[in-house]
């Protein structure tokens, strides 16, 4: 396993950071929060990250991609965390293009992936139907009629979802709620007759939506993996995209500690900076070593899928509970630390506590990570 970048990599990376700082601040989100945007992301913006190349990293050659691996999308995506950028890379780039990847037929990735790679499709993935993560309890029906599946349900809290093209929904073709067996994944248009899209106001200001599917016709070739047998690949898009979301809540611990040390470096109580206090030295050094632990194991996970281990299910919730509990710890004590001026929305230390709150809950928390983690290691 390799923790050194490659030159590709690094300047990927390099390239990501520069443009996440010049094109994606803070401040962007604040103007597509206040003007109450549609999709939640900025059009120009996506266009250019397709023009770079961003949108195609993990997609192969074959299909227009880069094929640059999950280490050098995962450059991008902590990159989009410094600054809790709103894109639909993480729906798109990584959860779409994978899940074409891994289970589309010939004909959808002959179709599909070169328009991702291209930044020109837009993707959504809609599993969840509770107010909590529950990938292995799916009840949205779809029946067959004919040539034809028909879907009937609901999805909630779906990522991206108001600017998506296309859906990716998790359906019950057979079985009951909570069995294994029974799942299909089917690829919807968005705009299709049936599928309404119910815009969020989110706490973080980024795009979400809940979905409802009434009498959704689409045909066989839509279809992605094998009918009835999906809960496998399901789980294994799951598991990149809790990957995914890792690497940015790494990006989003890194930004939140610089911050916070910045300010201990300038602002002064009782005649003397507090950045001299060794009770808040003492804090600042514990955000130091989880972030870096953080670091580790969102590298290893990377690596893992660019590997394709074997125990990437493994590797993804160790590298999600631990890019949660790092998030929440840094969150807090930027707010904290900034005083009275962190409680306001004029500062940005509180949008990053929201934007924690958020991936911290999204694709499975802290405990359902840790519980996950123990039952697949046989505790």
């Amino acid at each position: 396993m390799g923790f050194v970048l490659t030159e590709e990599q690094q300047m990927l990376r390099d390239a990501a950071l520069a443009y996440a700082s010049e094109k994606l601040p803070v401040t962007q989100l604040r103007r597509l929060r206040d003007t109450s945007s549609s999709t939640g992301f900025d059009a120009d913006a996506w266009r250019e990250m397709g023009e770079m190349g961003w949108a195609g990293v993990i997609i192969p050659e074959a299909h227009g991609g880069s094929d640059l691996g999950y280490v050098g999308l995962g450059q991008i995506l902590e990159a989009q965390g410094r600054t809790i950028a709103a894109t639909p890379l993480l729906q798109t780039a990584l959860i779409g293009a994978y899940a074409l990847i891994a289970g589309g037929s010939d004909q959808q990735k002959n179709e599909l992936l070169p328009k991702i790679a291209a930044g020109a499709l837009r993707t959504a993935l809609a599993v969840d139907e509770g107010p909590r993560h529950a990938p292995d309890t799916i009840s949205l029906a779809a029946r067959k009629t004919g040539a034809s599946w028909v879907l009937n349900g609901d999805k909630r809290y779906v990522v991206d979802g108001p600017g998506a093209d296309l859906l990716i929904v998790a359906a019950r073709t057979a079985g009951q709620a909570s069995d294994a067996d029974g799942v299909t994944l089917f690829l919807v248009p968005a705009n299709a007759p049936g599928v309404h899209r119910t815009p969020l106001k989110t706490l973080d200001a980024h795009a979400a939506a809940n979905i409802s599917f009434k009498d959704v016709a689409v045909d066989a070739g839509a279809v992605l993996g094998p009918a009835g047998g999906g809960a496998s690949l399901l789980e294994a898009i799951l598991d990149r995209a809790r990957i995914g979301l890792a690497a940015e809540m790494l990006g989003a611990s890194d930004a939140a500690f610089e911050m916070t040390v910045d300010y201990l470096k300038v602002r002064k109580q009782f005649g003397q900076l507090i950045g001299s206090f060794q009770a808040l030295q003492h804090r600042a050094a514990l955000m130091f070593t989880e972030i870096e632990l953080t670091r580790s194991a969102v590298a290893a996970a990377l690596d893992a899928l660019d590997r394709n281990a074997n125990d990437i299910a493994e590797h993804a919730s160790l590298a999600k509970a631990r890019a949660a509990e790092t998030l929440h710890l840094v969150s807090n004590e930027t707010v904290q630390m900034h005083g009275g001026i962190g409680m306001t929305d004029a500062h940005d230390s509180g949008l990053y506590m929201k934007r924690a709150r958020v991936l911290e809950a999204l694709y499975g928390g802290e405990g359902y990570h840790r519980d996950r983690y123990a039952l697949l290691n046989g505790f």
